[in-house]
């Protein structure tokens, strides 16, 4: 990282960016061509290899790119493999790489210049993944999945460069959404130059191939792109891109201050709208306050993130309240998902952002969604009332739960204990640090908490695997151990369904189980906000939530 004093950085972050700006004789050093954007979350890392949250994500987007990508309608397709082909028993993936992908120009190679990108690169990058002593949080993408040995552990030839244009993955049995994993910023490629000459602190001195280089980052203050004069990729009319000279990442943490600067100019984009901003934005229905209309746009699409109430099916490690076994009896868990009125949720605390959790897991914006074949729960608070007496619950044995939280879904859970009280349910709340409310929920001793997952590619399997009994938290992503033998078998099946309809149904089969046992309550589906200034163009949003800037202008 660069060494200078905090002081200095109000003066160079705006003299990198005006030098990016004037790269054209009829741009002023204020304007069109400098991109800005806020990061209210901490950002630890500009190495793909560690690209675990949306503030990762977004940074190496800019600054990388993979054998693949996906298209707004989330369908993966070329990026540096120009074509790619898959064997009929879905064991091998052959890519065959574009001739004029360079890495940036940096100090790790002959004379600065960047080199070509060769298949070997994508081999290197691979194997660190899951190489113990990068400690990347991305293995799992490749783990269980590709070539393996008899102790369970990637074979050295599960990633084999047939030549330097020419790539082979094979894996142990067919998954199909693997090409959506290798979407993932985990699976750009890096240069070995680069992270042998910088070793950890690769993450402050990134080298891609993506439309933007590094220049600075001053932790905590800002980060600073300019454009990537050698990038490979050209538009429709064969101008190449990027169209803009430099993106400006800040990290202000007050989401009003952040708003404040949106208001003002500042920013040219903003995801996601907090509680405490969502009311003096928009009206009860989603729409734009009248002070604020034509001012910015407002963007809603669906979003590949479910928000969920979790219920531990596994006492080993639950204690005092939490270890309550009342939440072992399916009519009581059933109960408390028809005392949810989940419209009015969605109405009263989130200004019609998000869709009812009337149907299983898999969220609205996945296309093997159906609420009328997999249909959920809707609110009935009578038929509540019905299955707490079925299970021996009622005035004279009242039912006494504690539900675990973090401070940003409090309000949230308030409403969920008034809505069960008036069904004879108390519940207690209990409001964890964030941190903590995962180290316990991971550790089974959360007998009744919430929780939220995002799809980390646009496929059901990534949200039917939180049921699969091989995947128990921690080490997996079953968080209330929930174990059934016929879902796991359809789930196993499905993994080698190549007939999409036919994998849909086996999906739709697998949530209609999760409906039944009820391991979890789908409170809703959630939905992309995000506001522009009415001058950016090209930035379109997708249910990944994706910040592709490659084809983003100013007008």
């Amino acid at each position: 990282m660069f060494s200078f004093s905090r002081r200095f950085a109000g003066l160079v972050v705006p003299m990198l960016i005006s030098l990016a700006s004037c790269s054209s004789p009829t741009q002023s050093t204020d304007d069109r061509r400098v991109f800005r954007y806020n990061q209210p979350e901490s950002l630890t890392s500009l190495d793909p290899a560690f690209a675990r949250n949306q503030a990762n994500t977004w940074a190496t987007t800019q600054l990388y790119n993979g054998l693949v990508e996906l298209d707004d309608q989330l369908k993966p397709g070329p990026s540096i493999a120009r074509r790619y082909a898959i064997s009929p028993d879905g064991l091998r993936y052959t890519f065959t790489l574009r001739p004029n992908v360079r890495f940036h120009d940096s100090e790790v190679f002959p004379g600065g210049k960047g080199r070509p990108v060769t298949a070997q690169d994508f081999v290197y990058s691979f194997k660190r993944l899951l190489d113990p002593a990068t400690a990347s949080t991305g293995g799992w993408i490749f783990r269980g999945k590709v070539l393996e040995n008899a102790a369970g552990e990637p074979v050295d030839t599960c990633f084999k460069a047939l030549n330097d244009s020419t790539l082979r993955v094979y894996l142990k049995e067919p998954f199909i959404p693997f090409l959506g994993i290798l979407t993932m910023p985990y699976a750009y490629v890096v240069p070995r130059e680069a992270v042998q000459r910088y070793g950890k602190d690769f993450r402050e001195h990134p080298v891609g191939t993506g439309p933007f280089v590094f220049k600075l980052w001053d932790e905590g203050n800002a980060i600073i792109y300019h454009r990537n004069p050698h990038y490979w990729k050209k538009d429709a009319q064969g101008r190449q891109l990027p169209y803009l000279d430099a993106v400006q990442i800040s990290f202000i943490q007050d989401r009003k201050t952040e708003f404040l600067t949106f208001q003002q100019g500042k920013l040219d984009f903003l995801s996601g709208i907090r509680a405490g901003s969502r009311d003096m934005i928009m009206y009860p229905d989603g729409t734009v306050r009248e002070d604020f209309k034509g001012k910015f746009r407002l963007q809603k699409v669906p979003y590949l993130n479910t928000e969920y109430l979790g219920i531990q099916q596994d006492p080993t490690n639950l204690r005092g309240d939490n270890n309550n076994p009342a939440l072992r009896d399916k009519r009581v868990r059933q109960a408390l998902n028809y005392a949810l009125n989940k419209p009015e949720l969605i109405a009263y605390f989130l200004n019609n952002v998000g869709r009812p959790g009337n149907s299983g897991f898999v969220p609205a914006s996945l296309p093997s969604f159906s609420e009328k074949l997999v249909p959920g729960y809707t609110y009935q608070p009578d038929k509540a009332r019905q299955l707490l007496r079925a299970a021996g619950y009622g005035p004279g044995h009242p039912l006494h739960l504690r539900l675990n939280t973090v401070a940003e879904t409090k309000e949230y859970c308030e409403y969920y204990q008034k809505k069960w009280a008036e069904v004879g349910v108390q519940v207690d709340i209990d409001v964890n640090q964030g941190a903590a409310h995962g180290e316990m929920i991971d550790n089974g001793r959360a007998g009744f908490f919430t929780r939220s997952w995002l799809g980390d590619y646009p496929d059901a399997e990534n949200y039917l695997a939180l049921f699969y009994s091989k995947n128990f938290a921690p080490a997996g992503p079953n968080k209330t151990h929930f174990k059934n033998a016929a879902y796991d078998r359809l789930y196993e099946q499905a993994k080698l369904e190549q007939n999409t309809e036919k994998r849909y149904d086996l999906y739709r089969q697998m949530d209609r189980i999760i409906v039944e046992e009820c391991p979890v309550i789908a409170a809703y589906y959630d939905e992309v906000v995000r506001l522009t200034q009415n001058n950016v163009q090209g930035l379109t949003p997708n249910p990944m939530n994706q910040l592709v800037l490659e084809r983003v202008r100013k007008e």
